[in-house]
């Protein structure tokens, strides 16, 4: 009786065990059992090792920001509330059931915080207010509480390489050597000539650094000048940054997209290898993923982004896959994700941004798209994206504008080929509705610091014809994606009762929101159904990714593969008929989606179709 006893409690002690064991996330791998012995007096451990059913299945985390659509608000040019021109937060707010309607989950607002404009609000002189053009901090309690009543999330833009030199910290810093504050920023002495510490070309064209009369010394600013870089060898800068983030994160913001976050650590000042033109210096090597960039992110995430059930993105120039995997690793603690650039350099770089010609070829998208894809699987995560306020409309860019069909058809064809990749995608304002490239006739209407500076640099210190430039800046000025909304066919594209502050794309009575909402052939609509597909189906989230024909120049094809399920996309970027033989095993499985109505001829694709079956 009393061995009865004892194996019924040693049975229980060996189910509590294993119920423990089954409540951990961990499904492979090595694992202790317990059994009893013949004469059931004494428990025996022994090491097995679990394998899941598919050896080669790399596990991945399962979060709510892997699953997420991301939805990116330019709020000046989203939507005007008060008829002054400038969209603004209530402007948002009064858009939340549009935006819930087409499936996303994320919001992301460009910087909205207090700012003179230099940069249009990515020049900070108040990180813990909002800007007057957008409203007040009440409006905006307003706007992330109707948010997440609407079962959406927000994220801030967080810009903290530089402030504005309107920051309280930088008018301290620049009143005197010896002020408190100096170190908050990067001041350098004149080199021997009396010029610039060193040769370095600022990302806005002209000269990284600026001399300061009262001074006598140079600061850093690797963007405009009015946007100086902040020093954060500081410990006193990182401390400030990090409390204003549990600003924002005790109001209730669900994470922040991190504005060149690459650049925050510097390896030197010296002279950077002269760029093609020959006026200036690359900082690159220098500026970006520097020697305690990891240091300060995992410290960020220890005193802040740990504390919260977060998502962070960071904007990170000059990164690999492999680079990418120490800023975004599952076991790094850094952050969730991270924009590359590699994809949006296809045509060109920043090397040829502003030359006339910029050829690609979809090969080269193909090969670094799965460098990603690969390269990231079971390590990292992916962002996706085709265009954002830095880039332009992508329909323009990689699609087809020729005609109307070719406008739709290729705007739904590019939504297919890249949001059904492993990542996280972010859908731009008005890519939904496949907006187009506005042309510009001349420099005058441009507001973009950007590409003015280049103009004033390429037309004037380079000799460049301005023909050749223009043509140029029609293609890739960051102009085009700033362009306000197009809500309907009334008067300003119902984006304002007022004078927008910056002229509309006069396209906007075709393409608006208005007409496409009712319409099921519509980009809007045909947005929505891929959103949906996305989220009813694990594996466009968490399947692996394989490449099919690498070497076909007219069709991307691949398949997303999870457990025993295989889904297979193909995409034509042509404006014709192409053979498409891999097709032909596939016709007796299911369609899940297509941009055209009709079935098409077997084993072909016809002008810009996109397919995805299941199997």
């Amino acid at each position: 009786m009393k061995k009865k006893i004892c194996a019924i409690l040693l049975l229980c002690v060996c189910l509590l065990v294993l119920l423990s064991a089954c409540g951990k996330e961990k499904k492979t791998g090595e694992y202790q059992v317990f059994y009893l012995n013949a004469d059931v007096t004494r428990i025996i451990p022994e090491k097995v090792e679990l394998k899941s059913s598919q050896e080669d299945e790399k596990m991945e985390e399962h979060t709510w920001w892997k699953e997420a659509v991301v939805y990116q608000i330019y709020p000046r040019s989203f939507a005007d509330s008060n008829g002054d021109g400038i969209g603004d937060l209530n402007g948002i707010r009064e858009k939340l059931d549009y935006l819930k309607d087409l499936g996303v989950d994320v919001l992301w607002l460009n910087p909205i915080y207090q700012s003179p404009n230099v940069d249009n609000g990515y020049d900070i002189s108040d990180y813990r207010d909002i800007m007057t053009d957008f409203g007040t901090m009440a409006d905006f309690d307003a706007l992330l509480a109707d948010v997440h009543a609407h079962g959406l999330k927000l994220i801030m833009d967080l810009v903290v390489n530089h402030s504005s030199d309107q920051h309280p910290w930088f008018i301290e810093s620049r009143s005197s050597r010896d002020n408190p504050k100096r170190d908050y920023y990067i001041w350098k002495d004149p080199a021997p000539d009396g010029g610039a510490p060193n040769n370095w070309r600022s990302c806005f064209s002209g000269s990284a650094w600026k001399y300061d009369e009262k001074t006598g010394q140079y600061y850093l600013h690797l963007f405009a000048e009015g946007q100086p870089d902040l020093n954060w060898e500081n410990p006193e800068v990182r401390d400030q940054v990090f409390d204003m983030m549990n600003f924002w994160f005790q109001k209730g913001i669900d994470g922040f997209r991190m504005d060149v976050i690459s650049m925050i650590s510097k390896a030197g000042y010296a002279d950077g290898p002269l760029c093609a033109d020959g006026l200036y210096g690359d900082y690159t090597d220098q500026c970006t993923n520097g020697p305690r960039v990891h240091e300060y992110l995992q410290e960020m995430n220890r005193r802040v982004l740990s504390h919260y059930d977060c998502m962070t993105v960071g904007e990170n120039a000059n990164v690999n896959p492999e680079l990418a995997c120490l800023y975004a690793g599952e076991d790094r603690h850094e952050l969730n994700m991270v924009f590359q650039f590699e994809l949006m350099d296809v045509d060109g770089g920043e090397s040829r941004k502003w030359e006339p010609e910029h050829p690609w070829k979809l090969t080269d998208i193909k090969k670094i798209q799965t460098r990603w894809q690969t390269g990231l699987d079971g390590k990292a995560w992916n962002s996706l994206y085709w265009n954002n306020h830095d880039q332009p409309r992508v329909v323009s860019r990689f699609g087809c504008t020729k005609d109307e069909e070719s406008r739709v058809r290729s705007a739904k064809m590019l939504a297919v080929c890249l949001y059904l990749m492993q990542g996280t995608p972010y859908i731009y304002q008005g890519e939904e509705l496949g907006m187009t490239n506005k042309h510009f006739d001349s420099i005058d209407p441009i507001n973009d610091v950007m590409t003015r500076n280049a103009y004033f640099e390429k037309t004037q210190r380079c000799g460049e014809s301005v023909a050749d430039f223009m043509k140029a800046a029609n293609y890739i000025s960051r102009e085009h994606t700033r362009t306000p909304m197009h809500w309907d066919d009334t008067a300003n594209a119902g984006f304002t009762t007022g004078t927008p502050w910056i002229p509309l794309n006069p396209n906007y009575p075709q393409i608006n929101a208005a007409k496409q909402v009712g319409d099921p052939d519509s980009v809007y609509s045909f947005y929505r159904r891929l959103l949906a597909l996305r989220k009813s189906d694990k594996t466009f989230v968490y399947g692996h990714y394989a490449l099919l024909l690498p070497d076909d120049e007219e069709i991307y094809a691949y398949t997303r593969t999870l457990n025993d399920e295989q889904i297979l996309v193909v995409c034509n970027f042509t404006d014709h008929d192409v053979p498409c033989p891999l097709l032909n095993d596939w016709q007796n499985t299911e369609l899940l989606i297509s941009n055209y109505n009709t079935p098409g001829n077997p084993g072909s694709l016809r002008p810009f179709e996109a397919v995805v079956y299941r199997k």
